[in-house]
């Protein structure tokens, strides 16, 4: 397990909170889907579907195939050490800056490769940066992470 600063991402989400790199989602979703085939869930939600009431187990199959992606979500290594999405931008702009983080760059508040982070992330990368840079890698740590942060009304 890599200490708790490697699990800083350059972006300033924190990879230990982070549920593919936790794998809680991937477990719950992996133990889900072992009960369902255990009781034949696939035929209770057959002959449920033709009840108005229960319509949607007609989709049990989709809802089978998810949780089975969602086992696929885990993440192994934090991005620091090469996990994550492989395409990152955040972190390529890092190492050509030869940057820890985004924390030290004057641009971040304005950065655009930091704006697909909003979709999932809301404010929490940019107020983590923020952190980081104001108070410093150990304050950070040692206080709240934020890992979604609603987004104010006027963005």
């Amino acid at each position: 397990m890599p200490d708790e600063r490697e699990l800083i991402a350059p972006c300033g989400l924190y990879c230990g909170e982070c549920p593919n790199y936790t794998g809680k989602i991937a477990d719950l979703s992996r133990d889900l889907r072992k009960e369902l085939r255990s009781v034949r869930f696939d035929k209770t939600a057959e002959t449920l579907s033709q009840l108005s009431f229960f319509s949607m187990f007609k989709d049990y199959g989709q809802c089978y195939d998810v949780l089975g992606g969602m086992v696929k979500l885990r993440c192994k290594r934090a991005c620091r050490g090469g996990g994550g999405n492989p395409f990152c931008k955040i972190r390529t702009c890092c190492e050509k800056k030869e940057l820890e983080g985004c924390w030290l760059c004057d641009e971040f508040e304005t950065c655009e490769k930091l704006d697909e982070l909003r979709a999932n992330h809301g404010e929490a990368h940019i107020k983590n940066l923020r952190k980081i840079k104001k108070k410093g890698i150990p304050l950070f740590l040692d206080g709240p992470k934020h890992w979604y942060v609603k987004p104010k009304k006027n963005d």
